[in-house]
């Protein structure tokens, strides 16, 4: 392939805009998005996810933002970032992947290659997304188009580890096409990159670092849960036990986001595809998922242990909503299980948050987030450790 590459990148939310201000450094890059609002937003300087500033939006990189597929049809190279959510029964949604592979393979070319960074199955971009650019194209793949992956690894609300400082799996259809998806990737990620034997691995290995922190977590979370029993305090354990040079240091709390809470799944659902039931991720899935009940609970158990049971009407404050700590990441986030838990219980209760986009909360979740966190309240809970709070 050319080294003069065209970039096109598909989807520009936590994943595609960074990706697209990393590329546009070095290569010619457009930035795609079917959401007319957030284009506007990009071309005036402004990034609602809070991830760039917009003096990192320099006339002087050479990216354009369009919601016109016809305007990319100049591009060589592909990049794929759209979302990869699960559906109500916990199954993936490839919709999005779906759509953007059609969308690509009506205008690709001789040539052009399609690396795809959303976070899938093993087997994934071989068996679903393959044979839809290869359809909607017209062109035989690794004869006349080629693909690669190379999973995402961006950590929203990180200041301290921009994009280009994170070690970046790669892989290929071919031999010859890993070798130049890599050194594309290498080319702006000083960190460097991991060439994978296959695309399937470098799938697999994105898949195993979320479940891998989800099942360290529930443990915590579990821990949690049978010491309150026990009236034992947990952080008071943790305390104790990582003393231990060895003893891994995770913490209790709510799981939400993208990454932890939704993408094992992913390999859970290929799994039992295959054959194979993971016993160990579902069983740390389903911890994670009811701590946002259980904390629920806690509140309204100290409550009514505070005013004799007479808890109704009584007032509550979330300090945070966004799914953690310093993001305005509101995806998946848990604390609206914790709010809905205190509102069924008939709690007057407020939601203050100013990092996350209360436009997006409202038609998102219904809910009106508080533009004060001042007043009298019964009870405050921190539910997210945003540095602004402390």
């Amino acid at each position: 392939m050319s080294q003069q590459y065209i970039i096109g990148i598909i989807g520009l939310g936590y994943v595609g805009l960074p990706l697209s201000i990393a590329f546009a450094e070095k290569y010619s890059v457009i930035g795609y998005d079917i959401n007319r609002e957030r284009i506007a937003d990009l071309k005036n300087g402004i990034d609602k996810t809070k991830e760039l500033e917009s003096t990192q939006f320099s006339t002087k990189i050479p990216i354009r933002f369009t919601t016109e597929l016809d305007d990319l049809r100049f591009c060589n190279v592909y990049i794929i970032t759209v979302p990869t959510p699960i559906n109500q029964n916990k199954e993936p949604d490839l919709s999005y992947l779906i759509n953007a592979s059609k969308s690509v393979g009506s205008i690709l070319k001789n040539g052009d290659l399609v690396v795809y960074e959303s976070t899938v199955y093993p087997g994934c971009t071989e068996e679903e997304c393959v044979p839809i650019l290869q359809a909607t194209s017209g062109l035989i793949f690794n004869q006349q188009f080629f693909v690669g992956y190379s999973p995402e690894r961006i950590n929203p609300g990180d200041r301290t580890r921009p994009i280009q400082s994170i070690i970046k799996v790669t892989s290929g259809s071919t031999h010859e096409i890993a070798k130049v998806v890599d050194n594309l990737y290498k080319s702006v990620i000083t960190a460097g990159t991991f060439l994978a034997p296959s695309i399937k691995v470098a799938e697999a290995s994105k898949a195993i670092e979320n479940a891998q922190r989800d099942v360290n977590i529930s443990f915590m979370n579990e821990l949690a849960l049978m010491f309150d029993k026990m009236d034992i305090n947990i952080d008071e354990v943790l305390e104790a036990a990582k003393t231990k040079w060895n003893f891994l240091p995770f913490r209790p709390g709510l799981v939400g986001g993208h990454c932890i809470g939704v993408d094992p799944h992913y390999l859970a659902y290929k799994a039992m595809q295959v054959g194979y039931t993971p016993k160990v991720i579902l069983s740390g899935r389903e911890v994670n998922e009811q701590m946002g009940v259980w904390m629920g609970e806690k509140i309204i158990a100290q409550l009514a242990k505070q005013f004799n049971g007479e808890i109704k009407g009584k007032k509550v404050l979330i300090l945070g909503f966004a799914f953690k700590e310093n993001c305005a990441d509101t995806r998946n986030t848990k604390v609206i299980d914790v709010y809905t838990t205190l509102i069924n219980a008939g709690l007057q209760v407020q939601v203050f948050d100013p990092l996350v986009d209360a436009d997006l909360v409202k038609k998102t979740f219904n809910l009106d987030l508080s533009e004060s966190k001042d007043g009298q309240y019964d009870y405050i809970f921190k539910a997210v450790n945003h540095s602004i709070f402390n």
